[in-house]
């Protein structure tokens, strides 16, 4: 059994259901978040529109050193500036798991901020991270939506927007 064509099916099937939730980021909320400790609505959008090329980086990268190269999320005005940011996060990602081979998903790829290394897992497991981040976030995003009141699609089935219930 191949996985690599059980990922690219999983991620553009992901994809779909992001894209929807992206979809429908409030332009006038960007600055707005529920919780002092959470991200604004702005920074986790971005965040989520950036996830898919994290496959392109596991497959062609060893090592993510945070020290050497500090995240700084990809700036964006409006909602189509986000929905391109995702579109080209999509295509890099899916183009690079589509030319890997099976045995591109078993090296080692490490995150780290110097000296400090937050994880070491295989290749393989980078693109299920990033797919797991995916998720996760993306659960988040739709209960921002829920709080400003925006209806949320549904994501693996109908949501309480899509029945009456």
């Amino acid at each position: 059994m191949e996985i690599i064509p059980l990922l690219v099916k999983e991620m553009e099937q992901e994809a779909r259901t992001t894209r929807k939730f992206l979809a429908l980021v409030p332009e006038e909320k960007l600055g707005w978040k529920p919780h002092e400790k959470s991200m604004d609505l702005k920074r986790l959008a971005v965040h989520i529109a950036e996830l898919p090329s994290w496959v392109s980086m596991g497959l062609h990268t060893t090592e993510i050193d945070f020290a050497a190269v500090p995240y700084e999320p990809t700036p964006v005005a409006n909602r189509q500036e986000l929905l391109d940011l995702f579109d080209k996060s999509l295509e890099a990602g899916l183009g690079a798991l589509k030319a890997a081979k099976e045995e591109d998903l078993l090296p080692t790829w490490t995150m780290r901020s110097g000296e400090t290394v937050h994880g070491v897992m295989t290749k393989y497991e980078v693109i299920r991270h990033s797919f797991s981040q995916t998720t996760h976030h993306r659960a988040q995003l739709g209960v921002y939506l829920r709080l400003l009141d925006i209806p949320i699609p549904g994501s693996y089935g109908p949501s309480a927007d899509d029945t009456a219930f």
